[in-house]
Formats: C-alpha cells, sequence, structure tokens
C-alpha cells in the first residue's frame, strides 16, 4: 500500500510539469453558476456524514462524489479562455499542497512519542501550548501529526474527552501557526510572493493573545470535564504510568528538515515540481527505513491522508470559479479598512481553503493603497497584510474544510475512539468558542 501510494504521489507532481502549467496572467471570465459545483461539493462534505455515515465513510465513495462535481468544472474550464491556466494552476498548488501535508504526514508517522503522562488539565494544556509553538517550526500539519496520537493515547482511561481534539486543532492545527511561513500554507504563499520571512513575527501580540484565551478556555473546560470523571477510571490513570521517551527521532528529524529546506527553496527554484519531488522523496525514504514496528506502534494508517488528498483534490479545482469571480468582483464590495479584510478572509477561508483565499485576499489589499506587490503591501500598508494573516490562520480553524490538518486530526481522533462532531456540530463548537475571542481581537487590534 505505501509503495502504490508514493507512486501515485510521483505521477501527481510529474504530470502538470508536461502539461504546460502556468500561473495565469489575464482574468477568468466565468458565469455565477460555474460556483455550484464547489458549493455542491461543501453540502456534499457536511451532509453525507450526517445522512449515509457508513457509505461516506469509505474514502471510495468520497472520491466517486467528488469526481462527479468536479470533472465536469475541470472540462468546462479546458474549454473557455484563459481556463486551461487558471485550471493547470489550480492543480499546481494542491499538488505543493498535498506534497507538503503528505510529506510532513507521512515522515511524523515515524516518529513515536510513547509514555502514559497523568491525564490532568495541566498536562493537556502543555501539550496544546507545546504544539502552538512547534507549529511555526514544523507547520500545523507536522505539528498535529507529531502531537495527536500521545495526547489522545495520554487521555485514553478518561470518558470526558470530546472536548480535547476540537481544542487542539484550534490551537496546534491553525491558530499556532502564525509568527512564520513554515507554520501555515497561506503564510507560505505570502513568503513565495515576496513577504520577508521574519515579517509575520511581528504578529506575536496577535499570537499571544488569541492561543492564550484558547488555552485558558481549554483550561476551565478541562478541568469541569476532569471533575466529571468516574473515580475508577481516575485511579486507572493514575495507576498507569510510562516513562516518556521519543522513538524514529534520528531518522525523521533530518527528513523533516529535508521538507523544511524544499519549502524553503521554493522562492529561488521557481521549476515545477522540483521542490515537490525533493518532499515526495523525504516521504519515501520514511517509508523505506523507518521500521515497521514504529509505525505499528505509532497506529500509523493512510486512510487521513487519502481522505484529505481526495476531498481537497475536489476542492482545488472546483474552487477555481469561485476565486475568479471573487477576484473580479471583491473591490464592489467597498472593503478597505483592516477589521474589513480580516473578517472578509476568514469568512472565506471556513469554506474555502484559507492558502488560496489569503493571495486573493491579499491581492485585493494590494489594490486599496499605492502598493504594486505582497512585498510592497508589507511596507506600505502592513494593518491590512496582517488582518489578511490572522483571518487566514485564525479562522481556517472554523470548519474540517478551512485547513488541510484539521480533516485528518478529525480522522485520526476517530480511529483512535473518539466521538467527533459533525461537519455543523463542529462549526457551533468553532462558533461557540471561537468567534468570541476573534471578536476580542477586531476590537484590540483591528479597529485602532
Amino acid at each position: 500500500m505505501s509503495v502504490r501510494l508514493i507512486a501515485a504521489m510521483l505521477v501527481v507532481v510529474c504530470v502538470p510539469a508536461f502539461a504546460g502549467a502556468a500561473v495565469p496572467g489575464e482574468t477568468l471570465e466565468v458565469p455565477v453558476v460555474a460556483a455550484a459545483p464547489f458549493a455542491m461539493l461543501l453540502l456534499a462534505i457536511a451532509v453525507f456524514p450526517l445522512v449515509a455515515e457508513h457509505w461516506w465513510h469509505a474514502n471510495r465513495n468520497k472520491a466517486i462524489v467528488t469526481a462527479v462535481l468536479c470533472v465536469p468544472i475541470a472540462i468546462y474550464l479546458l474549454m473557455v479562455p484563459n481556463g486551461p491556466k487558471f485550471l493547470w494552476h489550480g492543480i499546481e498548488e494542491y499538488i505543493s499542497f498535498i506534497a507538503l501535508l503528505g510529506a510532513l504526514y507521512t515522515i511524523s508517522g515515524g516518529v513515536v512519542l510513547n509514555g502514559d503522562l497523568p491525564a490532568k488539565p495541566a498536562t493537556n494544556v502543555a501539550f496544546l501550548a507545546i504544539g502552538a509553538v512547534l507549529a511555526n517550526i514544523v507547520g500545523t500539519t507536522g505539528a498535529s501529526m507529531l502531537l495527536i496520537r500521545p495526547m489522545l493515547r495520554t487521555n485514553r482511561e478518561r470518558k470526558n474527552t470530546k472536548h480535547i481534539p476540537i481544542f487542539f486543532i484550534f490551537i496546534v492545527s491553525n491558530c499556532g501557526g502564525l509568527l512564520t511561513p513554515l507554520g501555515d500554507p497561506p503564510l507560505f504563499l505570502g513568503f513565495l510572493n515576496g513577504v520577508d520571512f521574519f515579517w509575520t513575527m511581528r504578529l506575536w501580540p496577535q499570537w499571544l493573545f488569541v492561543n492564550g484565551l484558547l488555552l485558558f478556555a481549554f483550561l476551565i473546560w478541562d478541568m469541569q470535564a476532569y471533575g466529571r470523571e468516574a473515580p475508577v477510571d481516575i485511579r486507572t490513570d493514575d495507576r498507569i504510568r510510562e516513562p516518556v521517551s521519543i522513538r524514529g527521532w534520528k531518522l525523521s528529524l533530518p527528513l523533516m528538515l529535508g521538507v523544511i529546506a524544499a519549502v524553503l527553496a521554493k522562492k529561488y527554484i521557481k521549476e515545477f515540481p522540483v521542490c515537490e519531488l525533493i518532499m515526495v522523496a523525504m516521504a519515501g525514504l520514511s517509508v523505506w527505513r523507518t521500521p515497521k514496528a514504529i509505525r505499528e506502534s505509532n497506529r500509523f494508517a493512510w486512510g487521513p491522508i487519502i481522505e484529505v488528498a481526495v476531498l481537497f483534490a475536489g476542492i482545488f479545482v472546483a474552487m477555481v470559479p469561485a476565486l475568479a469571480l471573487l477576484g473580479k468582483h471583491g473591490n464592489l464590495f467597498g472593503i478597505t479598512e483592516p477589521w474589513q479584510f480580516f473578517w472578509v478572509t476568514g469568512i472565506l477561508s471556513s469554506g474555502l481553503d484559507n492558502a488560496p483565499t489569503y493571495v486573493t485576499m491579499g491581492s485585493l489589499a494590494v489594490q486599496v493603497g499605492p502598493c504594486k506587490d505582497f512585498a510592497d503591501l508589507a511596507a506600505c500598508q502592513p494593518a491590512l497584510l496582517a488582518a489578511v494573516s490572522c483571518g487566514a490562520v485564525f479562522m481556517g480553524a472554523m470548519s474540517y474544510i478551512g485547513n488541510g490538518p484539521n480533516f485528518m486530526v478529525k480522522a485520526i481522533a476517530e480511529e483512535s475512539g473518539y466521538q467527533m462532531p459533525s461537519f455543523f456540530g463542529y462549526i457551533a463548537y468553532a462558533i461557540f468558542i471561537m468567534v468570541p475571542i476573534l471578536l476580542a481581537t477586531t476590537w484590540i487590534t483591528f479597529l485602532k
């Protein structure tokens, strides 16, 4: 299975290189109805788990639905002026996206953090705080894959744990990755478009405020949940102890550094898909050289990354017309203020993937002032770029499809026996927990 998957990744990475993929330099004229397949795909992701859970569980069926909705829009784009350019550009972005996520997922699956720590609120807060910092070094995907299994394993003796993977998605898979271009795909695209690598470090007040409030909210919630645990479960958790140890890091660390180097090199190596092939090669080395016992101990499975690959293949293709419409008509909405960019970027990032949303809204911000490009925007309108950056990163946590790691964490948690909320159920949690914090962030940061 693993060999076939790596071979498939190689084929997917290489094919567009011979298909004339190019960044479109012209506008794409599409009718509003062209965005309908994207809306239908989002609806399918939300509804099928509720009405046909067993059928939808199979990745093959997800692929069927994705193909039915997205193949027609791909054919349509191949037939209209400039459509092929936009389509191939979307495919390039998808390949870069899935190569990075796939490599980080595969390599982090070769690292096992063993041990059974006390499943107390302080322990869980420490997991999330470490993840928020680590996300800026190895990305939200890498940090999520390294820490989610140990955190779930630590809390397996408890019963009131439904909130744990939800807050994990909020903090580690999204809000933690604000400080570097390595942290979250939107910021990486900004780096590729000329934003200085260290520019995002100036967003540390927003990072500290949002993640600090989320950690505080989690602590209160987890203390209440811990107090409702049955005494027998607490005694079982106290009795089972295992010292913390890490296996597989000697191989995985240099491979992870290789992926990070490939990410940084994309700014200088413009030829596609050189950097993506390096990422796939790092993943292949991990599959080849990691002892089977380590992955078995980690309960590593290909299902979560296949699910993400299938669904986001459809999302990246179907949202091409939606983003084209947004790019053409976005200035009609009169968006000029930082708080407006923060919320519009965030709301769109909740339903669209946050990476292309960042580029679209950043391009719109360039048009507001006397700016020529993203690098100029960082210098002459830093408040607008900060609003776009924070909106894309923070509100990628508002739905399962807002950011790639969200679906992975959901799938891993379900495989580990945790009950995850439905698509709309998760959004309800996000509205209840995230929106008050985001409103406070707007008041303090973007309404000055």
